[in-house]
């Protein structure tokens, strides 16, 4: 078998004909099985899914377990040399799936290789990516990357997008991996219920002497945010997406830089508050959104706290 396809579904039935046809149509040469986990979806995903695509192996959640757990599942359902982890909402060029899986085999040491991402309008998205630190999110946050030109932001556009090269990672959204790196590394951390999954997969990886590559040759169209949309606990308020993305950071610079690496962390991202609200004060802003960098700061040391100090998950 030459490649598994993982795809993780929620909430998205009326995505997944395009999202599996079109993998299909990039496929016909390759030998591949597809693996589905549906997480508690509250749509007809599943009905569509057994009646549209019952060749395909599913697994069918009682609860929403996370993206990266739901990924996990899929371990025992590997049977390809190459492991393809695809959204629901990203949708393969015709080409896609051969160059990616020529390119791998011409490059022993790519583990991870991560595609061209455009938008629905043919916008060009981060496709390849630093691996965040404490002093790059703080200065993307407050804008002060002027006074420090030579630290990598995590986005940095301005590249050459049209060359293949080595990174820090690649977006989960067309993530394609080595059979090698998962038996070596595993897949994902259960610990991140959303968010910095393929982050933390391609800091292991590389640590584990493997390459993570960005192949331009071909480009995968990434609508995005379909699934957070569906989910009225997600959506509602419009926080608890970020609530989700803090502490995925907390927890990723716990495991991977340490204990004082992730309080300076929270440090920084309360100067940073302290810098807008204090902005806000300066120039009269005192409309719904004065007290936004206080509530982010209460977020953040609240999520501190009740992860023990970034260790654990709250999910």
């Amino acid at each position: 078998m030459d490649l598994t396809t993982i795809i993780i579904n929620y909430n998205t039935s009326h995505l997944l004909h395009k999202c599996i046809n079109s993998l299909r149509n990039a496929a016909l040469n390759i030998s591949m099985n597809i693996v589905i986990v549906d997480n508690a979806s509250s749509d007809d995903s599943v009905s569509v899914l057994q009646q549209d695509f019952a060749d395909c192996d599913l697994i069918v959640n009682n609860s929403n377990i996370g993206f990266g757990r739901a990924n996990n599942q899929c371990i025992p359902f590997i049977k390809g040399m190459y492991v393809l982890l695809l959204n629901t909402d990203a949708f393969v060029s015709v080409d896609t799936i051969n160059k990616t899986i020529r390119y791998m085999d011409d490059n022993q040491s790519c583990g991870v290789l991560g595609v061209r991402l455009l938008g629905r309008e043919g916008d060009l998205q981060p496709s390849c990516r630093f691996f965040p630190t404490p002093l790059n999110i703080f200065l993307q946050r407050t804008g002060f990357k002027k006074f420090f030109p030579k630290t990598q932001l995590i986005d940095d556009m301005t590249w050459d997008h049209n060359t293949a090269r080595e990174c820090d990672w690649v977006p989960g959204c067309y993530y394609l991996i080595r059979q090698e790196v998962v038996e070596k590394v595993g897949l994902f951390d259960p610990r991140y219920f959303l968010y910095y999954e393929e982050v933390d997969h391609c800091f292991a990886a590389k640590k584990a002497g493997w390459e993570v590559h960005y192949f331009p040759d071909t480009s995968v169209v990434h609508i995005g945010g379909e699934s957070a949309k569906s989910d009225s606990d997600l959506t509602s308020s419009g926080k608890q997406v970020e609530v989700l993305q803090i502490e995925s950071e907390l927890l990723f610079f716990c495991k991977n830089h340490g204990g004082l690496a992730v309080f300076g962390h929270v440090l920084l991202l309360t100067l940073a508050d302290m810098i807008f609200f204090c902005k806000n004060v300066m120039k009269g802003r005192f409309n719904s959104s004065f007290t936004d960098p206080i509530k982010h700061g209460f977020v953040v040391w609240s999520l501190y706290f009740k992860t023990h100090f970034a260790n654990t998950s709250t999910r």
